[in-house]
C-alpha cells in the first residue's frame, strides 16, 4: 500500500502506455479530429504531386482518373509517369521542388521519402490553404486517400482517419466481395430511370417514393431476375 495518496501508474497504464525505471513517460496520444466525409470534382483542377516513384505513380493515377489537371516535381519518375509527361497526360518539372510550384494549386500530394523535404512543402501548403497530403504521415495531412470500392459511378469509400489503413484495405475486400460487379449496371438502370422520373409531372413525396422503391433491395433483387430472363432469351436465340 502507498501512503501518499497520490494515484500511481501501472507499468501499463492505458493512457500513458509501458514506463521503464528512471524514464520519462511517453507523450499521451492525442485523438484525431473527426473527418469531414466529401467527394471532390476535381476535373479541370491544378493538383500537385512531389515525387514521382512508384508511391507517386500511384497517386497520379488516381487524380488522373478524376480529370484534374496534374502537374509533377521530381528530378526522376518512373518508366510510367515519364510516359504520361510524354505523352502529356502530365506536366513534368524535372527538378527538385520550389515554392513557386504551388503557385494556383488546390491540392498537393507528397510522395518523396525525404522527411525534411516533406514536412517542408506542407508548411508552404498549409500558408496558402492548400490541401496537401503528406503520404504515409497523418500528421501532415489534411486529407486521406480512403480505401475505395468501385462499381461504375458508385463508390464506397472506406477511412480510419489515419489509424489504420490496413483495416481500411480488409474492410474494402470485404465490401468487394457483398457488392459485386452487377451494382455497377443496376446504378446505371437507377439512373436513367431517375432521369425519366424527374422528366414526368407528378407529385413530389410519390416520386420520392419511388425511387426509394426501386433502391431498395427487393428493386435490387427484381432486377437482377430481369437482367438474367434478359440473357437467357438472349442464348434462346
Amino acid at each position: 500500500m502507498h501512503s501518499s495518496g497520490k494515484a500511481q501508474n501501472s507499468p501499463l497504464s492505458p493512457d500513458l502506455g509501458p514506463t521503464v525505471a528512471g524514464s520519462r513517460p511517453s507523450k499521451p496520444i492525442i485523438p484525431a479530429a473527426p473527418l469531414f466525409p466529401v467527394s471532390l470534382k476535381l476535373a479541370g483542377r491544378s493538383c500537385l504531386v512531389v515525387g514521382a516513384g512508384s508511391v507517386g505513380e500511384s497517386k497520379i493515377e488516381v487524380l488522373l482518373a478524376t480529370d484534374a489537371s496534374v502537374r509533377v516535381v521530381a528530378p526522376q519518375a518512373t518508366q510510367t509517369v515519364a510516359e504520361w509527361a510524354r505523352t502529356r497526360r502530365i506536366s513534368w518539372r524535372q527538378r527538385s521542388f520550389e515554392t513557386g510550384d504551388l503557385d494556383g494549386v488546390f491540392l498537393v500530394v507528397v510522395a518523396t521519402s525525404i522527411r525534411e523535404l516533406n514536412e517542408h512543402v506542407y508548411e508552404q501548403a498549409r500558408r496558402r490553404s492548400i490541401l496537401c497530403n503528406v503520404v504515409d504521415d497523418p500528421p501532415h495531412c489534411d486529407f486521406y486517400y480512403p480505401a475505395v470500392v468501385r462499381r461504375g459511378d458508385l463508390q464506397i469509400a472506406v477511412s480510419t482517419n489515419g489509424q489504420s489503413p490496413a483495416l481500411a484495405q480488409r474492410l474494402r475486400r470485404e465490401l468487394e466481395d457483398h457488392f459485386g460487379p452487377e451494382y455497377e449496371a443496376w446504378l446505371k438502370h437507377l439512373g436513367q430511370a431517375r432521369e425519366e422520373l424527374f422528366r414526368k409531372p407528378m407529385d413530389t413525396e410519390y416520386r420520392r417514393e419511388l425511387l426509394h422503391r426501386m433502391a431498395s433491395r427487393e428493386g435490387f433483387e427484381g432486377f437482377l431476375k430481369q437482367a438474367a430472363g434478359s440473357e437467357a432469351r438472349k442464348v434462346v436465340k
